[in-house]
């Protein structure tokens, strides 16, 4: 894996100045190439373009993407839309996402690797590089119809934001939450962004009929922390809005302070807290920094560039709570880490969410109210006898 660049170091150089300039705006500060590539491109200036303006582009080689970077949709003709998994650290075995890569951009991204299956990178091509799957309602309505199927919660956004930008347009996770709700299937909502409020009208009936909950993400309250760690995701005071509103709506609400990342916003815990339980937050949970293959690079590049003065702290407590390392995926420790400052801050959130009343129990999800969608033949026809031919529907 190639090494982080030194910002420290390479600020005057006019190469990686220019790198830098182009990625305003964005979280990562550059686009190395993907684990399974063959060859990496490095820009490099040939003597003959105006290097102090960024927008320039003529006499650069190597560069793979215009000075001003565009987000681009990309879309994918996907054979199943649900994804299973046997995480035994992970509370539910199924999750949709309608986006796979995510225009908010956010540094600490451990979905970020993901890119480099399809010979893409990590960084910003992760951000602007958006893979979305337009046939998604049209898949579910499918897969909840098979025989075989057996409801449980499907969690929305397990990976990348169900809420990013571009789905104001596309809409394709409103798609997915209409036919969820026809089949009054369970869900469970995971976002950073305020646009889920634009859904409420499909969520709130069904958090009344106890088959929808959401988790909002509160990383910090920090303006400026925000925007830099997060630059095109709702801003603190938007995501205390959404808690707020969803509350109000009857919509089980649970706060995530994740990832908490020390010496940065660690220190923020309590106060995250408070305000998400002043919101009308009902529970709270926490993970730690993970940074999982190419993330560690990008992490660190982001961190020396935008809080130099307190990198080498940031990442030497990361690797005490790792066992030396920048990251560890094994079950159970991955998500808490080990060692004194994990458990300070373990036994911190213990407290303070018991204080403020957000570890108390809620309700599971229902799952005896799911009725399946008409069943689809393989030629596109409705079946004679619909969702009734297993028995009448509960």
């Amino acid at each position: 894996m190639p090494e982080a660049k030194n910002w420290r170091t390479r600020a005057g150089d006019a190469d990686w100045s220019r790198e830098v300039a182009r990625a305003r705006g964005r979280g990562a500060r550059s686009n190395v190439s993907g684990r399974f590539e063959q060859r990496s491109t490095t820009p490099f200036h040939d003597g003959w373009s105006n290097t102090s303006n960024p927008d320039w582009d003529h006499g650069w080689e190597g560069a793979d993407v215009p000075a001003r970077l565009q987000t681009e949709a990309i879309p994918e003709r996907a054979k199943s839309i649900i994804t299973y998994n046997t995480s035994p650290d992970i509370s539910f075995d199924r999750t949709i996402n309608p986006y796979k890569g995510c225009e908010h951009g956010c540094i600490y991204c451990y979905a970020r690797p993901n890119h480099a299956y399809a010979g893409l990178s990590a960084g910003l091509d992760f951000e602007t590089r958006i893979f979305v799957k337009p046939g998604a309602a049209a898949l579910l309505e499918r897969e909840l119809s098979r025989r075989s199927y057996k409801p449980a919660v499907i969690v929305l956004g397990g990976d990348t934001d169900i809420y990013q930008p571009f789905e104001r347009e596309l809409r394709i996770t409103r798609s997915i939450l209409e036919v969820l709700s026809r089949a009054r299937h369970p869900v469970s909502l995971i976002t950073k962004s305020s646009l889920i409020l634009r859904d409420l009208d499909l969520i709130a009936p069904m958090a009344e009929a106890g088959v929808a909950r959401v988790a909002i993400s509160l990383t910090s309250l920090d303006n400026r922390l925000s925007r830099a760690m997060e630059p095109r995701a709702a801003a603190p005071h938007r995501r205390l809005e959404a808690i707020r509103q969803l509350s109000s709506a009857g919509v089980p609400v649970t706060v995530m302070t994740a990832p908490l990342i020390p010496a940065l916003n660690d220190m923020e815990l309590e106060r995250l807290l408070e305000a998400a339980a002043g919101a009308g937050a009902r529970r709270a949970g926490y993970v730690l920094i993970r940074l999982p293959r190419e993330v560690s690079a990008l992490f660190i590049e982001w961190l020396e560039s935008a809080y130099p003065d307190r990198a080498r702290r940031v990442m030497t407590l990361i690797r005490q709570m790792r066992g030396g390392m920048d990251y560890v995926s094994d079950w159970g420790a991955r998500q808490k880490g080990t060692g004194p400052y994990a458990q300070l801050i373990a036994n911190r959130f213990s407290i303070a969410a018991k204080r403020l009343g957000l570890d108390r129990p809620i309700a599971d999800l229902r799952t005896d109210l799911f009725r399946p969608p008409e069943r689809v033949l393989a030629d596109g026809q409705m079946s004679l006898f619909g969702p009734e031919e297993d028995g009448p529907p509960p």
